[in-house]
């Protein structure tokens, strides 16, 4: 069992470009089976996955979590919807802001921690195609900024 620091598996690279990033979370994943032998090798993927509170509990829709090769007829399904372990006032503060503000939760990383399977989610407010414009702007002139300023420090030395 590993004691280090956290390793992340997956990370949603989208998240950032569609979303207002507004608070994060780290979650416990509720896993069976050959689950977490699959992540440890890296078969895991959130691009598609969404979170949503049903009867006061935190569930992750669409993981993919792919099929452990060694496994046996006990393989586990890859996209099943698993369960998210939070502390009951969280869990009811997110409720209250998904439904009230328009609001989303959307997964961001999946790492192990200590040898266990954690996942951190954001609650998160969809952009609109020109806030992706304004952001896709700022980045561009951060490239050149960067550009410039390299090509200046190559002329002093």
């Amino acid at each position: 069992m590993k004691t280090e620091g956290k390793k992340t598996i997956a990370r949603n690279k989208k998240a950032n470009h569609d979303y207002f990033l507004l608070e994060h979370y780290d979650l416990g994943i509720v896993l069976k089976g050959t689950e977490i032998k699959s992540i440890r090798s890296g078969k895991v993927s959130i691009q598609d996955a969404y979170c949503h509170i049903k009867n006061n509990e935190m569930w992750i829709v669409n993981m993919h979590i792919g099929k452990y090769e060694q496994g046996n007829i006990f393989n586990h399904d890859e996209t099943r919807t698993r369960k998210l372990l939070a502390h009951r006032s969280e869990i009811k503060k997110l409720l209250g802001k998904t439904t009230q503000e328009g609001l989303t939760l959307i997964p961001l990383a999946v790492y192990l921690e200590h040898g266990f399977a954690k996942i951190e989610i954001a609650l998160a407010k969809g952009k609109k195609l020109y806030d992706k414009r304004d952001d896709s702007k700022v980045q561009e002139a951060k490239r050149q900024i960067q550009k410039v300023t390299k090509e200046r420090n190559r002329r002093v030395y």
